[in-house]
């Protein structure tokens, strides 16, 4: 048997592997973008699956597609959204910037697919791509699959690191230890305190991501080719957007304008800055962790984080903090995706976004990995650390700038000639205290109880 088959379109005739389920367009574009080797996201191409079902569907319901072609395309659309046909999307991130070589590989999948179960002719433009363009197919595909992703991966992950630092916060949040600004010695705070500080940065990152959820909801579709809705009935968008909010249970509507929908990209650059935001917050989450997990002899040492794995091929007995700087990593990429997409999201030509297959990759990368990286760090490192309160202890007790809690009693001038003291001899404030001011022993011992010196107001 031959290993290729003969496939033509518009500009003629060239050679598809034998066992490609799509045509032409997409054996062109194979050829044509030999780039990367990075694929469209799989969540990307699933989407793509429930957006062609919804179109077969609406195209129905509006009298223009018979019962026997919506039957066969939804189904070779339900095996797309399982994520059965994967292997039938080989196109390259990289290639054009409306990615019509990725809607045209879709429909050249479902159409030959289709025609084989229907045992009639269904035609990839024809057909499957009726009352659509790839112009507003691709943009309505992008917010599809953030907001499925955010809604099934995201949100309920931020969610479970914040009850996990919730919960340890209660469990440790009664030991204090030494504050720290500038990466030098503060005045104390309890671990809850700081673990809530992490806490709040997270909610705060939810509740604007939830807040941007909604324009996402906006879908391009109808709009067709420029926005006008050429060749698509006036009904189509918002039957598409009924059928998507019905399969996926989240709520989508048709954007508010057209025009804006296809040559923009406003909406997804909003989403990822937030993105943006949620790493920046757990990049500072991760690098507290590392820092108070420093050591464990030579460093900090607040806490051990558990042991994952060998630290070190040539030292033994090393462990490293290998979650944090993991996470520290997936945030660094979002940060620079986050560039990317802002790029991307100025290349709207007139009527149409010219980068909309990297800002699909970019944004559905760094849900997927802010998602797995947060319930990595809740799971592998906040639940399970334990805290050296010995160290915590004796480094609280030696801080010289417990002294700050006299200001109001001795002044501030002495109060530096006791903290410098103290520095300088290795010796606990209080004891320094008692020798350089009129201050009794028990008046120091109240003034410098770490646990009241944590109550003051912010």
């Amino acid at each position: 048997m031959s290993e290729y088959r003969i496939e033509k379109d518009s500009m003629g005739e060239l050679q598809v592997p034998a066992e490609a389920a799509y045509g032409a367009q997409t054996q062109r574009a194979v050829e044509n973008f030999p780039i990367s080797g990075v694929t469209m996201p799989e969540s990307f191409i699933k989407a793509l699956g429930l957006v062609k079902q919804a179109c077969a569907n609406a195209n129905h319901q509006l009298g223009a597609l018979h019962e026997n072609h919506r039957r066969a395309i939804s189904s070779i659309c339900d095996d797309i959204i399982e994520g059965k046909l994967m292997q039938q999307f080989p196109l390259d991130v990289f290639q054009t910037g409306s990615a019509t070589s990725t809607n045209m590989n879709a429909n050249e999948v479902i159409a030959r697919l289709a025609s084989l179960q229907a045992k009639d002719e269904i035609h990839p433009n024809d057909h499957v791509n009726m009352s659509q363009s790839s112009n507003d197919v691709i943009p309505t595909t992008i917010h599809v699959s953030a907001v499925i992703e955010c809604h099934r991966n995201l949100l309920p992950a931020i969610n479970h690191l914040i009850s996990v630092i919730e919960e340890k916060a209660e469990s440790v949040g009664s030991i204090v230890t030494t504050g720290r600004t500038h990466l030098m010695d503060a005045m104390p705070v309890s671990l809850g305190q700081e673990l809530s500080g992490w806490a709040s940065q997270l909610k705060s990152a939810l509740y604007h991501i939830e807040r941007t959820l909604p324009e996402i909801q906006q879908l391009a579709i109808g709009g067709t080719a420029v926005g006008t809705g050429i060749n698509a009935d006036a009904a189509f968008g918002g039957l598409v957007a009924e059928q998507l909010s019905s399969s996926t249970g989240l709520s989508f509507s048709v954007a508010s304008n057209r025009f804006a929908a296809l040559s923009s990209q406003d909406a997804a650059v909003a989403l990822s800055g937030q993105l943006k935001t949620l790493a920046t917050a757990l990049m500072k989450i991760s690098n507290d962790l590392r820092w108070m997990n420093s050591g464990p002899l030579a460093g900090i040492g607040e806490i051990a984080l558990p042991a994952l794995q060998p630290g070190s091929s040539i030292m033994p007995g090393k462990v490293n903090p290998v979650i944090p700087e993991a996470t520290a990593m997936v945030c660094a990429q979002v940060i620079g995706n986050d560039v990317t997409i802002t790029i991307a999201g100025q290349s709207g030509n007139f009527q149409l976004n010219v980068m909309l297959p990297v800002v699909a990759h970019n944004l559905l990368q760094s849900i997927e990995i802010l998602s797995s990286s947060s319930r990595l760090l809740a799971d592998k490192a906040i639940a399970g650390f334990t805290v050296n309160e010995e160290n915590i202890n004796a480094a609280l007790a030696k801080n010289p700038i417990l002294v700050t809690a006299l200001n109001t009693v001795i002044g501030y001038e002495l109060g530096a000639k006791i903290a410098k003291t103290a520095y300088a001899e290795g010796r606990a404030v209080i004891d320094v205290a008692e020798e350089m001011s009129d201050l009794s022993r028990d008046e120091l011992k109240k003034l410098l109880d770490p646990e009241k010196l944590i109550e003051g107001g912010n």
